[in-house]
């Protein structure tokens, strides 16, 4: 996404956080130059844009996901290491430029129509922003104009959820039907449709907070969001003219989403997009093929498990699926998983021919080593030197968004089924449970993710939202509104070894890779990659270790304790706002 910059605009006061901004602007242009006419509007609002993620923000959304192992467990999961003092994102200069917007631009030299179109994005993004701030925090400020610097209402406390939320509803609506662009080439603008997409996911995420988070006494209104959800989606699917990418066959056409320069428009909704022209890049592959630079994350083998086989039965159904070997549990499989993952005949470019590139234990700790934004030219690796451009939003979330809501509504047909589960598992190459519903529950996804799930629809619903969208920053939000904590203290494990002191051939291509040891072997195969699993390295536990100790599955950080409590669903009110302002209170258990 394009970045803009905006200094238009004589703003003299900020809200920040229930405190005074310590900034003062400089008037750059006057008020009736740029609410006057409509390029004026349009230079205005182009500075709304800055709240989406940026490129290299957009691939790091899932750092923290219970799929995620990584080289350090989240300060937000370790007891005792985060709480107020370390909390941020209490930020409000945003909305203030919003507000401010929305205060002026009535200007009558400016058609009505077109004054229109422009307010009806501004409230896109004062829904999107606020959006963002009820899903960290909850209860917040609910503000609708902007403030002077004695405005008593700068120290008011927050207002409750529901009231906020009513409020979200009603700008993402306006948004919806008064945005009257319809179509973006670039997919970096804000179309009706996109607004459409934006109100599936907080609908969705309304909706089902409040059914499954009982504590917050909204159950009565959650039907009401999640009917919301499922018509915003319609709203895509029937006039929005998107498809789900095939381009490249089921072997590459999911990957490609992520590693195309230009956004694939067909299914691309929005995107945070490069631009060599103007140097705007993205990190992706540094971050993820770097041993230092970024954190190393990988897939656990408890969420690869999930992935079904190709004719659409479940692996885990498999009575040897535990013991398999890398080289073996990954052939076969929904094609989603060699597109987002090394393993098989994955290559890279390294200055020449490609390269066949099995997993490199420098990269992960879990062996399912991720390729879904990476490059394959290892002349991206150092720096922010990407070109791809990263999805924001895509068609495949907004099918999934009506799938979800329609199963968590009791409405979900075979028809419906076709149209999304089915229709993302065929583009994946699934050839099996296209057309209907599956009408027994999976005993796995019960016993490892949802065993409170008895429709097996909705369980396999939420399979196939985990696969489809790994690593696109949604994971968290899933786990916060399904009030699902506890599956971000499972153990991060990763595949099977056989035994000690044995080179492994993971992508068998004749080369062995890597091997396991607890006493370093005395004669060692050149090329091979050897990892400490003895109990204790350097004077103390050992974080990388097999789970029988000589054999079983690779596990990574069992000695760091990761915790989550009822209090993580949301996070603390930072401390220096709660000191500016005391009405502010402070979210449960902080």
């Amino acid at each position: 996404m394009k970045k803009f910059l905006l200094c238009l605009i004589p703003v003299v006061i900020g809200f920040a956080g229930c405190k005074k901004l310590d900034q003062t602007p400089e008037d750059t242009a006057t008020r009736e130059a740029v609410f006057s006419n409509e390029k004026g509007l349009e230079l205005y609002t182009n500075s709304f844009y800055n709240i989406l993620p940026s490129p290299s923000d957009a691939h790091k959304g899932d750092a923290m996901a219970d799929y995620a192992a990584r080289s350090q467990a989240p300060e937000f999961l370790v007891d005792g290491a985060y709480g107020p003092r370390q909390s941020s994102g209490w930020s409000w200069s945003d909305l203030r430029n919003i507000n401010y917007f929305l205060e002026n631009n009535n200007d009558p030299k400016v058609a009505p129509a077109v004054r229109q179109q422009y307010t009806a994005l501004a409230r896109f993004f004062r829904a999107y922003f606020y959006f963002e701030k009820v899903k960290r925090f909850g209860d917040v400020p609910w503000i609708n104009k902007t403030f002077a610097v004695d405005d008593p209402a700068l120290f008011n406390g927050r207002d409750k959820r529901a009231l906020v939320m009513d409020s979200v509803l009603a700008d993402i609506n306006y948004a919806c039907e008064y945005i009257t662009r319809t179509n973006d080439n670039s997919r970096s603008l804000i179309t009706k449709y996109v607004a459409y997409g934006l109100k599936s996911r907080i609908a969705l995420f309304e909706g089902t907070f409040r059914k499954y988070h009982t504590e917050a006494g909204l159950t009565g209104s959650a039907n009401q969001w999640l009917q919301e959800a499922a018509s915003a989606a319609e709203q895509v699917m029937t006039a929005g003219g998107f498809t789900l990418n095939t381009a490249g066959g089921t072997d590459l056409a999911y990957r490609n989403l992520f590693i195309s320069t230009a956004p694939v428009a067909t299914e691309v909704m929005l995107a945070a997009v490069t631009d060599a022209n103007l140097a705007v890049y993205n990190d992706a592959n540094w971050w993820w093929t770097s041993a230092t630079y970024g954190s190393r994350v990988s897939l656990v083998r408890t969420f690869v498990n999930t992935y079904l086989n190709i004719d659409g039965t479940p692996f885990t159904s498999r009575p040897d699926y535990a013991t398999l070997q890398f080289k073996d549990e990954v052939k076969n499989r929904d094609k989603r998983l060699q597109q987002t993952i090394r393993m098989g005949n994955y290559k890279r470019i390294n200055g020449g021919a490609p390269e066949v590139a099995p997993p490199i234990f420098s990269y992960t700790y879990t062996g399912y080593q991720p390729i879904k934004f990476v490059l394959d030219d290892v002349r991206y690796d150092g720096g922010a030197q990407n070109i791809n451009s990263i999805p924001l939003m895509r068609y495949a979330e907004v099918l999934l968004n009506y799938a979800e809501a329609k199963a968590e509504l009791g409405t979900f047909s075979d028809a419906d089924w076709t149209r999304t589960i089915g229709a993302l598992r065929q583009r994946a190459g699934i050839t099996g449970g296209i057309s209907t519903k599956p009408t027994a529950a999976d005993p796995y996804l019960q016993a490892n993710y949802f065993p409170e799930i008895s429709d097996p629809a909705l369980l396999e619903v939420r399979r196939e939202r985990g696969i489809e969208l790994s690593f696109e920053g949604l994971r968290f939000s899933d786990i916060i509104r399904w009030k699902k904590g506890a599956l971000m203290t499972k153990v991060w494990n990763g595949f099977y070894v056989p035994a000690l002191d044995v080179p492994l051939d993971l992508n068998e291509d004749g080369i062995l890779d890597v091997a396991f040891y607890q006493v370093m072997p005395a004669t060692r195969v050149p090329g091979v990659n050897y990892i400490n699993v003895a109990p204790t390295v350097s004077g103390g536990p050992n974080p990388q270790r097999l789970s029988n100790n000589t054999s079983g599955e690779l596990t990574w950080l069992t000695t760091t304790n990761r915790v989550f409590t009822d209090k993580n669903y949301l996070y603390p009110i930072p401390e220096t706002d709660r000191l500016f302002n005391p009405a502010l209170g402070q979210n449960p258990g902080w």
